[in-house]
């Protein structure tokens, strides 16, 4: 519309002959025209679709893959698990064997055999993170590692160990048994 009130604005006429320049780029604005045609547009969406659909299948297949080799390992691993824990108890059952063997051993004797036994086991269990709960009496009764089988009047300070019955343990910072204690009572 400011081009008509420019004065020294002239109208095309269509009429007139039209340059190369002018006819290329009718022509390609034509061809693009063309090519947004609506079953273009249809053929071209078409393609995508099929190609997002094998995208998709292919990495849901490597998802599946993924999920059953993970599976594998776990089993595997659950399966193995205890080899190395087993393994570090052989010694151990050596000794017993051993020291059933001997007919005619000394009171002595035994109680050594036993001993090393034992040290051998303790070993065996540390190696695998397996520690012993083993409060001291006077500590604080701590519910988390330890299980009151009753409470007895002391003389110390109340909710304190008095006793250890039985030895707790844990397993890689992990409860696997609850020491048994008795706990003293208020005064």
């Amino acid at each position: 519309m400011q081009h008509e009130q420019d004065p020294t604005y002239t109208k095309p006429d269509p009429n007139a002959p039209v340059s190369p320049e002018q006819t290329e780029t009718g022509a390609s604005a034509q061809a693009a025209e063309q090519a947004n045609s609506p079953a273009d547009e249809l053929a071209t969406l078409k393609a995508q679709n099929a190609e997002l659909v094998e995208q998709y299948l292919r990495a849901k297949a490597e998802v599946e893959n993924m999920r059953r080799r993970t599976e594998e390992e776990v089993a595997k691993v659950r399966k193995f698990a205890v080899e190395g824990f087993a393994e570090s108890l052989l010694p151990v059952l050596d000794s017993l064997e051993a020291g059933l063997a001997v007919q005619e051993a000394t009171l002595e004797q035994i109680r050594e055999g036993a001993e090393a036994t034992l040290k051998q086991l303790q070993s065996a269990l540390s190696r695998h993170k397996v520690l012993p709960i083993d409060p001291a009496p006077g500590d604080k009764f701590d519910p988390h590692y330890h299980q009151a089988i009753s409470m007895v009047p002391a003389d110390q300070e109340p909710n304190t160990v008095v006793t250890v019955l039985q030895k707790g343990y844990l397993i890689s910072e992990r409860v696997l048994r609850p020491a048994l204690v008795t706990v003293a009572g208020a005064k």
